[in-house]
This record gives structure tokens, sequence and C-alpha cells, in this order.
């Protein structure tokens, strides 16, 4: 299962259109004692001023943009989100119009996307493009770059999972080649939190990850300066060099980073599921294929990379990896739960059976469950 060409410049150049930081790389869990500073979701223009810099010049139009709260219902029949999930809440309702606004404005141009960004981040938003971590004018650079040589258009969301003040997006884009005008498909995951500001600045993105560290990563730290990339290396030894707690208690064992509520009466079941999952899977890779018998339901989708597959194609897939690497599961950056659905964003230490070496890893998928009583089962899996 190979990722062709066009698959690595749609990651390199669609990821991250929305979403921003990896500013918890300051909160590698067991290389600090502190823990995210959990916030008020709202703030008022002052406040915002005095912590991130941003006032009401920064909303000046330049372009031709869309940037509307009243509009929602219009651009989802144009973005339309195939696997639809409530959507309650009044900061969860401006969420939702901030994403379909990014795909329009995306749309439109590099200079709209810009002027876009200028409205839709602060000054202090930071990005982590496949693991490369950048601040707004470092991604928008990046893209002025990227896009001059590939169009991108955003098409439908799969997936649009709100959860407080946190979102988890997947969709579709396609990429288009100026020179030849040949077009190839690919599918982006991101996950995004947000803040309201008030009623004068607005929802505002804070930080997110959009794709997973990858092949990408090394041509992306080349846009960085030698100290951020020093930085950066940093944060990620600290993953390499991360230990599980000694405790049965799998809440307590596998971390959320970033805990948000569970919008479902099914919500800690599927957690429960989701943590046998991890430790099942650092038992070894036949313990895990037993449990995963019973974990998934036996008609299930497999996804990975784009590629549909069957669960005993998944499960041979996973075999065949690691009769090469040792994939342990440490933490989740995410794990957000609405209705039967569930998005997770993880990070694994990846042993090198041959030479012992360890790096850093980092994964997201999204999960679609059947729910019978107290029993939940996977009917399908995506995963990047």
């Amino acid at each position: 299962m190979k990722r062709t060409k066009s698959y690595m410049i749609a990651m390199l150049s669609a990821t991250t259109l929305l979403c921003a930081g990896i500013s918890g790389c300051d909160y590698v869990p067991g290389m600090y004692s502190a823990q995210p500073k959990q916030e008020s979701m709202v703030q008022t223009g002052e406040e915002a001023e005095a912590k991130d810099g941003i006032g009401k010049e920064d909303t000046e139009e330049m372009v031709d943009i869309v940037n509307s709260y009243d509009n929602t219902e219009e651009l989802l029949v144009k973005y339309p989100v195939i696997n639809q999930t409530p959507v309650d809440t009044e900061l969860e309702k401006s969420i939702e119009n901030r994403l379909l606004t990014g795909f329009e404005n995306w749309n439109r141009g590099y200079d709209a996307w810009k002027a876009w960004g200028d409205i839709l981040y602060t000054p202090n938003s930071i990005y982590n493009v496949h693991g490369a971590r950048m601040t707004l004018r470092e991604y928008q650079d990046t893209m002025d770059v990227l896009l001059k040589q590939t169009d991108i258009r955003m098409g439908d969301f799969h997936n649009m999972l709100i959860t407080d003040d946190w979102t988890a997006i997947y969709y579709d884009t396609e990429n288009i080649d100026p020179s030849t005008g040949e077009s190839s498909p690919a599918r982006v995951m991101e996950f995004v939190q947000f803040k309201d500001y008030g009623e004068e600045l607005g929802t505002r993105v804070v930080e997110g990850w959009g794709g997973h560290k990858d092949q990408i990563y090394e041509s992306m730290i080349m846009f960085l300066g030698e100290e951020e990339r020093a930085k950066l290396q940093e944060c990620y030894d600290g993953i390499v060099d991360y230990e599980l707690p000694e405790t049965e208690d799998l809440n307590e064992k596998y971390q959320i980073l970033y805990p948000t509520g569970f919008a479902s009466e099914y919500g800690e079941t599927i957690k429960a599921a989701i943590l046998q999952d991890f430790e099942k899977w650092n038992e070894g890779i036949d313990a895990w294929a037993e449990w995963v018998d019973t974990y998934y339901d036996e008609g299930a989708v497999c996804n990975v990379n784009d590629e549909d597959i069957s669960l005993e194609e998944y499960k041979d897939y996973l075999r065949n990896e690691a009769e090469t690497v040792q994939k342990t599961r440490i933490y989740f950056d995410n794990m957000l739960i609405r209705d039967n659905w569930a998005a997770i964003h993880y990070r694994t230490v990846d042993t090198n059976l041959e030479t012992g070496e360890k790096t850093d890893g980092d994964h997201m998928q999204f999960l679609e469950y059947e729910i019978s009583g107290d029993d939940v089962k996977v009917i399908g899996s995506w995963e990047q």
C-alpha cells in the first residue's frame, strides 16, 4: 500500500487549510507536570487584544472573501457533510460556519484564503503542517509557493465532529496540475481547536493539527529556521522517551492531552472500547488480531491511506507492518465522540526491529460504530 506522488502533493498542499498548532508539544505527558490550561471558550475583544495581540484592524477585508455567520445552510449545499452529526450549541454552530467558510475562501484563490486567514486566526496561532511547527506567516508563505504549482480544490466533508471547542474533520480534495489539467483526488484529516473571542472578533482558531507527521515532514521543516527545528526535535525526542504509566487503569494509562466532553450517551462505552483496543495492540499483533474479531464487525469497511480494504486485509496489512516495526501506542492528543462516531489523534513510539532505533509517530483515525445495548462494534475505520 504505497503512497502515490499525487497523494503526497495533496497532503502537503491541501492539509491544514483550517487547522493550527502543535503547542501540545509543550505538554507531552511525562515531560512536563503541567497540563494544558483550560481557559474560557469566550473572550471579550479587550481580553483578546491583550492576550493574542488581535484587534479590529485584523478583520478588514482586502479582497473578495466570504465572512458571515448567516450563510451556513447555503454553504452546506455547496460543501455537504456526508456523515452528519449534531451541531447544537452556539459555539458549535459558529465553528461549523467557520469550517465551511474556510472551504469557500480557499476555493476563491490564494489571496482570498490569505485574507481569510488574517480573520480566522490570531497572530499567536501556530501551525503543525505534517509535524512541522509553523507560524501563521510561515504557513501562508509555504502555501503561496505550493499553490503556484498545484491548484487545490476543496470538496465534500466526510465527517465534521464538533465537541465543545474542538472539531475533527475528514474531507475530499481535488489536485489539478495547471500545466496539463490532470487531476487527482485525495482525502485529508484535521483536528482543530477554536475559541469565541466575543461579538467583535468572533470565533477564531487557537490550535490544531493538519495531517500527521509522515514522509512530508522532512520537506516541510526546510521552511523553518535552525532554532525552530532544534526545538521541534526536542519535542519529538520527548515523545520517543515517553514511558507508559504502570497501572491497570486504562484511563490513567492512556492519557488524553486535550480532553473534551462526549456528546453521546454511548460516549463512555466507546471510549472504553478504544482504550481496550490500545491495550490489546500493545500486547502484540496476535493478541490484537484476536481482540479485533470481537471489536470490529465482520463486514467492517477499513480504509488506510484512502484505500478501502476488508477486515482480513486490514489485519494482514498490520501483520506485515509489525514484522519490521513495533508501534507502541502511548497517548491521545484528542478523542472526540459524537453519536456513534469517534475521531482520535494519537502518538506512538516506533521501534525498528532490525536496528532498535526508536522514532516518534502519530496517527489520525475516524471510527463508525454500531451500537446494540451495551455493546459497540466498529463498522467503519478510516486512518492516516
